[in-house]
């Protein structure tokens, strides 16, 4: 029996995890229906008197962006902003052939008196984060917007974010994603819903109460006093904009976050390279975890709220762990809830994992009606993307679950680029690209076995107990195999 109490001690934490977890995002989608009905008084500089408009450095970090450095640079120089007060730099450590051509980019940009700087690093050292703290030594900008590769900002996105910056408590605006690529395929549909669902419930939610937010990497503003005054750029964890975010917040330094401001960007197109950043947020998660939440508990300036809400933020890549767990047990409490009837009370927790999935249907239809609007038909279009993005998260858990650990146990690793397509250039031509990566991870393999483990799941619904089966897991365990087979077979057939 020890071996069976094991099982249900260890399924049990993990779904109740979930459960604080969705109650968590039940709370944030209470903040965000409140947060909607405010009108936004902030204060802004008035750029119509030009003494209040305060110099900008546009900080472009890029590494091997072949693809789409051209429609970057043409992009970011159609920015408006007076010409003395804006400054870009494009913090180049390429180390293929896509440096000539950006430097040929550069120099056309140039010669329309925009000042730009093409600056080349001799090593990797600190990777993104170590690009960015270089470029900031010479910065001539007093905020510093930062854009990847992959992202299209409007015209007018200095216009509509500089203002804010008025107030001197402003650290950070950050802007939402957009998606150019949305409706691609269902991998990118699925990448789509669970950002979208982080760009307004999450950040907005979180925002609305003061609760810590973090800056997303890319398509936001930073005061370059508080990146100095938060200790500036470390890149001693994969999501370097995650640890000094947190940095800075516990220095006292707000956050604006503006919803309607959109920056469209382009979504991984092929599973390798939704595999490499998915691996790198979920680790780089787990090692913030490590290094903030001490700092998080201690700060005698936070509120208990705003703490919990910033230990869970710091968990959200650690759900995985939980998901995969709950999904691998399923089928061993499925055999000794049918055998061993004095342990029935025990199930009554199974109901958790059906509350949390109600509670997530619920705020994830809020973000998809603000986004496409609601009524019938949106409805029954929602319930499709709903079940399809959760069975493909729960297929991607065993790669993330293995990202977690590895960041929880501090293990070091590279910091992996995701490769761009340029979808407007390339799109019928993807598997040309000299980025992508073929070799397949042995977790390929095991994602395979999985997905026939949970086709044995299913088939253990109709054999189980003396009552004619029991059907109470089999959506779940449907859901699995949908999920896993989905990942496993992109994963061979692409070989990307």
């Amino acid at each position: 029996m020890i071996l069976e109490y094991t099982i249900i001690l260890i399924y049990s934490i993990s779904l109740i995890l979930i459960f604080m977890y969705a109650l968590a995002q039940l709370n944030l989608l209470f903040n965000y229906l409140k947060a909607r009905k405010k009108l936004d008084n902030s204060e802004k500089f008035d750029f119509s008197n030009d003494k209040e408009i305060p110099k900008v450095t546009i900080q472009l970090p890029v590494y091997n962006e072949l693809y789409v450095m051209e429609r970057l640079l043409q992009n970011i120089a159609l920015i408006e902003y007076p010409r003395e007060k804006l400054e870009i730099q494009v913090l180049d450590d390429s180390t293929d052939e896509s440096v000539e051509t950006t430097a040929k980019q550069i120099k056309i940009i140039k010669e329309l008196g925009i000042d730009i700087q093409h600056i080349r690093r001799t090593n990797r050292q600190g990777f993104k984060a170590g690009a960015l703290k270089e470029g900031l030594e010479t910065a001539k900008g007093e905020f510093i917007a930062i854009f990847d590769a992959d992202f299209l900002p409007k015209k007018d996105w200095l216009i509509k974010t500089v203002p804010y910056f008025k107030n001197k408590e402003i650290g950070v605006v950050q802007t939402r994603w957009g998606h150019i690529n949305r409706n691609y395929s269902t991998l990118t549909k699925v990448q789509a819903f669970a950002l979208d669902a982080h760009f307004t419930l999450e950040q907005v939610g979180r925002n609305s109460k003061g609760h810590f937010i973090n800056f997303n990497g890319t398509a936001g503003v930073w005061r370059k006093e508080c990146i100095y005054d938060a200790g500036n750029w470390e890149g001693d964890t994969l999501t370097e904009d995650l640890d000094l975010s947190y940095r800075a917040q516990l220095k006292n330094w707000k956050f604006k976050y503006l919803v309607d401001v959109e920056t469209p960007a382009e979504l991984p197109v092929v599973i390798s390279a939704a595999r490499s950043q998915q691996f790198r947020w979920n680790k780089g998660g787990a090692e913030n975890f490590q290094k903030m939440t001490k700092r998080v508990i201690t700060s005698k300036n936070l509120p208990f709220k705003t703490k919990v809400h910033s230990i869970l933020h710091l968990l959200n890549s650690s759900m995985f762990t939980c998901i995969f767990l709950v999904a691998v047990l399923s089928i061993p409490m499925l055999y000794i809830k049918n055998e061993y009837a004095h342990l029935k009370v025990y199930f009554y927790v199974m109901s958790f994992f059906v509350m949390s999935s109600i509670i997530f249907f619920i705020c994830y239809w809020y973000m998809f009606k603000t986004i496409y609007g609601g009524g019938f038909i949106k409805f029954i279009k929602y319930i499709g993307s709903f079940f399809t993005f959760f069975s493909i998260a729960m297929g991607f858990s065993l790669h993330n679950t293995i990202a977690v650990l590895e960041g929880h146990v501090g293990k070091k690793s590279e910091f992996v680029r995701t490769p761009k397509f340029n979808l407007t250039g390339l799109k019928d031509s993807w598997k040309n690209n000299k980025y992508i990566k073929k070799k397949l991870s042995f977790n390929v393999v095991l994602e395979g076995i999985l997905a026939l483990y949970f086709v044995f799941g299913m088939y253990s619904a109709f054999i189980v107990g003396d009552q004619g089966g029991d059907f109470g897991l089999f959506p779940f365990h449907f859901m699995l195999f949908i999920g896993f087979s989905y990942v496993f077979f992109k994963s061979i057939f692409s070989k990307a």
